[in-house]
C-alpha cells in the first residue's frame, strides 16, 4: 500500500500537466486516524493464544459480522455481531476486550498485542483479490480520452514499479475500448451477413463484392464528418457509423441490381452501366436527401443528451452526403472492372477444359492406333 501511495503521490502533478486534463484526482484519501494491532507471537504462545484467535475476535468484535440468523414470522433475519460503541472505538475499551485462550480459557486482549495510534487510508479497495488505487480525471471539450490514457501509461511506466503492479482501465476508458473491441467484432460480422444475403439474392458471389467496396469508401468521410462538426469517436458515433453501412449498401444495390436487369435484355455492358446510373440516381438522391434532413433535428439540438446526439447524426448526415458522389462514380467502375476480371477468369477455365479435352483425345488416338 505505501508504494501505491508514494506512486499516486507522484501521478497525480504529473497527470495534471496532460494537455485537456482538468479535475486529476484519486480514490485515495490518506489521513484517515486509525488503530495499528501488532500481536506479541512470543507471549501469545506462552498464554495459549493463537494469533489467528485475536485476529477472529478484532475483526467480530471491532467489525460488524454476520454470525447466523433466525427466521420469525416467515421473515428470515441475520444475526451480527459487534461491540457496543464505547469498547470499540477508544484505546481504553479495545484493551479491555478478550481473546480465546487453549490454557486459560480467556485472557486480555492487551496481554497479546500492543496497540499504536496511526493514520492510513479511509477505505482499501480491491481489484483481482489485489489492492487497487484508481486514478480519476475530466477531460476539457475537444480532448481525445485515448491520447490522455496513452500518455498517463507512459507516466505509470516510468515510475518503474516491478511485476507485481500493473495497470487496467476503469470507468469510461474501459468501456470504450470494450466499446471499440465489439464494434470491430459488430462490422466483421455485418460484412459476412450482407454478403451471404447479397449473394444469396444476386445468386452471385461477385457482385456481393461489388457492392461492399462502398463501405470502407464511406468510412474516411464518417471520420471527416466528426472532425468537421467536431465531434469525438464515441460509442455513439460508432452506432452512426453502423446505420451509414447500410444506407450506403442500398444505394450500391440499386445500381448494380438494375444494370444487371438491363444487360439481361440484351444491352451491352457500358450502356447498361450509364443507363442504370440514369435511372438509379433519382431516388438515391430522394433517399440521400430525406436521410440527412432527417438527421438535422438531432444535428442541431442543445439540452440534455445534445451531445449524443449530436455524434450519431454528424457521422451520419456528413458521412452520407461526403461520401454520395464518390460512391455514384466508384461502384459502376468497379463493376466493369469485376466484369472484365470474370470474362477472363471464365476464358482461362474454357481454355483449361479445352487443353484437357484435346490431350484426352490424343491419348485416346494413340491407344487407338
Amino acid at each position: 500500500m505505501k508504494v501505491l501511495e508514494k506512486a499516486v503521490k507522484t501521478l497525480i502533478p504529473e497527470m495534471s500537466k496532460i494537455p485537456h486534463v482538468v479535475d486529476a484526482d484519486s480514490s485515495l484519501e490518506l489521513g484517515q486516524p486509525q488503530i495499528s494491532v501488532h500481536v506479541d507471537r512470543e507471549m501469545a504462545q506462552q498464554l495459549g493464544v493463537q494469533p489467528a484467535d485475536v485476529a477472529n475476535a478484532m475483526n467480530y468484535l471491532v467489525g460488524d459480522q454476520q454470525v447466523t440468523d433466525f427466521t420469525q414470522g416467515g421473515e428470515d433475519y441475520e444475526v451480527h455481531v459487534r461491540a457496543a460503541p464505547d469498547f470499540r472505538t477508544t484505546l481504553a475499551g479495545l484493551k479491555t476486550l478478550t481473546v480465546p485462550s487453549s490454557t486459560l480459557g480467556s485472557v486480555p486482549i492487551s496481554n497479546v498485542v500492543t496497540f499504536e495510534k496511526t493514520t492510513g487510508p479511509a477505505s482499501i479497495d480491491h481489484y483481482a483479490r489485489q489492492r487497487q488505487i484508481t486514478l480519476l480525471a475530466n477531460t476539457t471539450p475537444g480532448g481525445s480520452q485515448q491520447e490522455i490514457v496513452d500518455q498517463l501509461e507512459k507516466l505509470i511506466k516510468n515510475l518503474n514499479l516491478g511485476p507485481d503492479y500493473s495497470v487496467h482501465p476503469a470507468g469510461t476508458v474501459k468501456t470504450q475500448q470494450e466499446s471499440m473491441v465489439a464494434f470491430l467484432m459488430a462490422v466483421m460480422l455485418s460484412f459476412v451477413f450482407m454478403y451471404l444475403i447479397l449473394a444469396a439474392q444476386f445468386e452471385s458471389w461477385l457482385h456481393p463484392v461489388t457492392i461492399l467496396l462502398s463501405l470502407p469508401l464511406t468510412l474516411p468521410f464518417a471520420l471527416l464528418s466528426l472532425v468537421l462538426f467536431n465531434q469525438s469517436f464515441n460509442l455513439f458515433a460508432i452506432l452512426g457509423v453502423l446505420v451509414l453501412f447500410g444506407v450506403v449498401k442500398k444505394n450500391a444495390i440499386l445500381q448494380i441490381d438494375h444494370s444487371n436487369q438491363l444487360r439481361e435484355q440484351g444491352m451491352n455492358r457500358f450502356d447498361a452501366i450509364i443507363l442504370a446510373n440514369r435511372h438509379r440516381l433519382r431516388p438515391i438522391l430522394m433517399t440521400t436527401i430525406s436521410f440527412v434532413a432527417g438527421m438535422l433535428p438531432l444535428l442541431l439540438s442543445s439540452g440534455a443528451g445534445a451531445g449524443q446526439n449530436r455524434s450519431i447524426a454528424s457521422v451520419i448526415a456528413g458521412g452520407q452526403t461526403l461520401s454520395l458522389l464518390l460512391v455514384l462514380l466508384a461502384i459502376p467502375v468497379a463493376y466493369s472492372l469485376f466484369d472484365d476480371a470474370t470474362q477472363k477468369l471464365a476464358r482461362f477455365k474454357r481454355s483449361i477444359a479445352a487443353r484437357g479435352r484435346l490431350r484426352k483425345q490424343r491419348k485416346e488416338a494413340r491407344a487407338s492406333g
